[in-house]
């Protein structure tokens, strides 16, 4: 446990120094562990319209783009809210935007099962999403990543698991549940259990972290002009930019692979296997990103990440084999699942902690409508030709996309001789 000094210098002037009290500690690990609790609870009641898509656009009389645009507006207001959340829990504290979160995922589960078209996008994109995991998501990120400093990575890619442990552990119960109670009924029912689990977690476990957040470099410090030998504000958009272009492709397996799997003659019950397969090789493999990550840099690994991710969707472009398909579900896990808790981690090394409440949200912000475009976009492609490799082959474009940006940073990053990083 590191101590803790009352000020220190920067440009000739005092400031309050960052607080390390209680970094990597036993205590950190128990904060990320309800951490990925949490997400895992949270982020599996998008899964219910994943799993039951082709039951919800048969019942609403509704092309799959209007279920697959309901999962993308759920990732897109998540995205969208979180920079306003990152701020709200600045001030009033994480407990009480995840336990808000949570609240509105439930009610708008509830909403979603009332309805038609209308109510699951509005229960979806806004209650879900906007004002209930957006809530969550960002704010979690900022949060464990205080708790943490040598092992950062590693804590973010256990934290971030948590979307993907979701959907391997949901994924078979939801479609089981669908096919006995109903895809409504099934939301009121997990809607009831988020509250059960969420809410006393929160209460419990997310107090004060231990670091405070420092303040941001004076005007006319050298730290403030330059980042990667670029200006701040550039660095960000490239890294909003790859995540948008790096996630668009990650999102189409993830919220079409059960409704593939029946279209090419595979039962929906291998489907939704399949698609635990694939999220539970995403958890297991995150762990080890994590611990790449520590080693060589948040940077790099998006860069590694990112090779494997548009290996793998050639895969599914060429495979239609049950057999197949499950060896390239369960490769597409294990190579994408390291990108996003990597660029979460290559904020934190490139910018002040002061800036991380805002710069990690905007972030996720691009990266979370990357998956929302990806899933929209996969239906739509599929509503137009019938086929899903054209969606994938669209994909396949766009991670080419992002390797150019990420590569660009990290050749910069190689380039220059002690870069103007801002490690904390």
């Amino acid at each position: 446990m590191a101590g803790m000094d009352a000020t220190e210098t920067i440009g000739g002037r005092a400031r309050p120094a960052t607080v390390r009290i209680g970094i990597d500690s036993r205590a950190s690990w128990a904060v990320a562990f309800t951490a990925l609790a949490i997400y895992s609870v949270s982020f599996g009641a998008p899964y219910i319209t994943v799993v039951a898509l082709k039951p919800i656009a048969a019942e609403l009389g509704s092309a799959r783009s209007v279920p697959a645009l309901a999962f993308a507006l759920a990732w897109f207001g998540s995205a969208l809210g979180g920079i306003a959340m990152g701020w709200l829990a600045e001030r009033l504290g994480i407990r009480w935007t995840v336990i808000g979160g949570a609240l509105m995922v439930a009610l708008g589960l509830v909403l979603s099962s009332l309805g038609g078209q209308t109510t699951l996008l509005i229960g979806h994109g806004l209650c879900i999403g906007l004002l209930g995991n957006a809530g969550i998501n960002a704010p979690l990120y900022v949060y464990v990543s205080r708790w943490f400093d040598r092992r950062r990575g590693s804590a973010m890619a256990l934290i971030s698991s948590g979307v993907y442990l979701a959907g391997a552990i949901w994924s078979a119960p939801f479609e089981r549940a669908i096919a006995i109670f109903g895809w409504r009924d099934t939301m009121l029912i997990y809607a009831a259990f988020e509250i059960a689990v969420v809410v006393p977690a929160a209460l419990v476990m997310l107090g004060p972290a231990p670091e405070t957040a420092e303040p941001a470099p004076l005007p006319g410090s050298a730290q403030a002009r330059w980042v990667l030998g670029l200006r701040p504000w550039t660095v960000q958009v490239f890294l909003c930019l790859a995540g948008f272009l790096c996630c668009v492709p990650m999102a189409m397996p993830q919220g079409h692979l059960v409704a593939f799997c029946s279209d090419i003659g595979i039962p929906a019950t291998h489907g939704a296997a399949m698609l635990s397969v694939l999220l539970g090789c995403a958890f297991l493999s995150r762990q080890f990103w994590g611990v790449v990550t520590d080693r060589i840099g948040g940077l790099r690994t998006v860069l590694a990440g990112s090779v494997c991710h548009i290996t793998t969707m050639i895969g599914f472009v060429l495979t239609q084999d049950e057999a197949g398909l499950f060896a390239v579900a369960a490769a597409f896990g294990l190579g994408f699942s390291g990108i996003i808790p990597a660029y979460v981690v290559a904020i934190r090394e490139l910018f002040p902690a002061a800036e991380a409440s805002w710069r990690i949200p905007t972030m996720l912000l691009f990266s979370g409508s990357g998956m929302a475009a990806g899933g929209w976009f996969a239906g739509l492609i599929y509503d137009y030709a019938g086929f899903y490799a054209a969606a994938f082959a669209t994909g396949i474009a766009f991670n080419l996309a992002n390797i150019l940006v990420v590569g660009a940073l990290v050749w910069r990053q190689g380039r220059l001789r002690g870069p103007a990083l801002a490690r904390v």
